[in-house]
């Protein structure tokens, strides 16, 4: 018995002192990173896409959150395949598909091709996120390294943040919209040869079958409840969001059920009596829903209302980024020397308090007040986000840490989709309300009304566009500062939450 032992935890030990695992995470964040700076350069484009595609408001957002809805459909299956296959050749294969149909994103010629585009960088994607923190949580086996890695991991995703806007600005500024999405192709093509050398291969050792009876069930069931949410958000309670929202329950019903019935499940439900575990993914879904609504809308107001160059609105979007990687590096530190309770609530908190100054946003609002919210938008997120990240993985068997990850993504993804679903559609319907000038023609009026970019473009040939233009951005900042203050309720409440589940929570527990 001693002498079977004795090897594996010299095996692990020698793990923990291998250097090579800080270069393999330097890889790792580049998969990070190739995820962020897509996510932050849609915004800055979709006032060019949307005058070049010319879709309706609906398709707008559907552009922005069809990646979100399938991502978040198919995470926790794409975490659950790397646990089987391996999480470094998931991860692999993923990024070599995640450059590559970036390149149909940067073509996309219709709004119903740019919708199938993001969709299908959603199914890429959502190898990507689940498989970089599985990775970690077999590479650092210290709570501490684990701790630091994290926050790098989660640093990083900011650093995406604050690139993807300056370096999207940038190429708007010199080339067309699409140059945005073939940012991504030097960086896939740095993580996959790089990564072929540096990465370790991990699985679980007794993995079971991958049962596709629960992909499809998973896959229907999220998208199912977010499309039903979204309808009902845009259109009110009609039978077809009834119709979708019923059948997504139904499928993730029988989800669960089978998850609890199989030997090996796909995921281990059980996971969930955890109350840390379900604490931090329900303080990630609520902290995304609450401000995802505001950040799709942030470029545009940037931009269309306040008459930023692109370059110009994504230096201003760098404050959030900036605080988000400071806070993402010092959470692990004060997490241990606090409690891990006190800083996710804060965070969640001064996210909260944040997102109220902006009720006060109107076109002439200058960016001291800004920038200032933003900052502390930033500090708050990357306490709690990095807090979270290591609570999920710190409370589940090494063997599950794809699936878990892949809940802490879904909660994250789930929350985006239903953020933009949601807050997206409150401002885009009190958007829709507004009332044209008198003598607008009916044409240029019902452009108008679809986008604010829309009104932009439509209101080019008028003699005089000021008045369509005024009323136009005055609904569309109304808009926003209304979800602003239901994202800072969100969060609020959020904060109360971890307050409450994460007590007693430390780093570096373990089921």
């Amino acid at each position: 018995m001693t002498s079977t032992v004795r090897p594996t935890f010299t095996a692990e030990a020698e793990a923990e002192q291998r250097p090579g695992r800080w270069l393999a995470l330097a890889v790792l964040v580049l998969a990070v990173l190739l995820v962020a700076v897509d996510a932050t350069v849609l915004g800055l484009a979709t006032p060019y896409i949307s005058e070049d595609l010319k879709p309706s408001g609906t398709q707008l957002l559907w552009i922005g959150d069809v990646y979100s809805f399938v991502i978040a459909g198919l995470l926790v299956s794409m975490g659950s395949l790397g646990d089987r296959v391996g999480r470094k050749k998931l991860l692999l294969i993923g990024s070599v598909a995640f450059g590559l149909i970036s390149v149909l994103n940067a073509y996309a010629s219709t709004p119903e091709l740019m919708i199938v585009a993001r969709a299908l960088l959603g199914v890429a994607g959502a190898t990507l996120m689940p498989a970089t923190l599985a990775l970690i949580r077999n590479l650092f086996h210290d709570p501490r390294e684990r701790s630091l890695a994290i926050g790098i991991w989660g640093a990083t995703a900011s650093a995406g943040t604050a690139v993807g806007p300056v370096v999207g600005g940038f190429l708007l500024e010199h080339f067309w919209w699409g140059s945005v999405f073939l940012i991504n192709l030097p960086v896939m093509a740095v993580l996959v040869l790089v990564g072929v050398k540096l990465l370790p291969e991990s699985r679980n050792p007794e993995p079971g079958p991958w049962d596709l009876m629960s992909v499809v069930l998973s896959l229907v069931g999220m998208i199912g409840i977010v499309y039903g949410i979204k309808e009902a958000a845009s259109h009110g309670p009609t039978a077809t969001a009834g119709a979708a929202a019923l059948l997504g329950a139904v499928a993730l019903f029988g989800f669960v059920r089978r998850q609890l019935a199989l030997p090996v499940p796909l995921l281990d439900m059980r996971l969930f009596r955890h109350r840390g575990f379900s604490g931090a993914v329900l303080a990630d879904l609520l902290t995304i829903l609450g401000l995802s609504g505001l950040v799709f809308f942030l470029s545009q107001f940037l931009q269309l209302v306040q008459g930023r160059g692109p370059l110009e609105a994504g230096l201003a979007e760098l404050p959030a980024a900036l605080g988000a990687v400071a806070a993402g590096l010092a959470a692990g530190t004060l997490a241990r020397r606090y409690s891990v309770r006190a800083v996710a609530a804060g965070g969640l908190a001064a996210i909260g308090l944040a997102l109220g100054v902006l009720t006060l946003l109107s076109e002439s609002t200058g960016y001291p007040l800004l920038g200032g919210a933003l900052l502390v938008v930033g500090v708050g997120a990357g306490f709690s986000f990095t807090v979270t990240a290591d609570v999920i993985l710190s409370s589940v068997p090494k063997e599950q840490a794809g699936a878990a990850s892949a809940v802490s993504e879904t909660a994250y993804e789930l929350g985006a989709a239903l953020g933009i679903a949601l807050l997206g559609s409150i401002v885009t319907g009190v958007y829709a309300g507004f009332t044209a000038p008198p003598g607008t023609p009916p044409e240029v009026a019902s452009a108008a009304h679809e986008s604010l970019g829309g009104a932009v473009e439509a209101s080019a040939g008028l003699p005089d566009a000021e008045p369509l233009l005024d009323a136009a951005r005055t609904a569309f900042v109304d808009g926003i500062a209304l979800a602003a203050g239901l994202g800072a309720a969100v969060l609020l409440a959020a904060s109360v939450a971890a307050w409450v589940l994460l007590r007693g929570q430390k780093l570096g527990d373990g089921i």
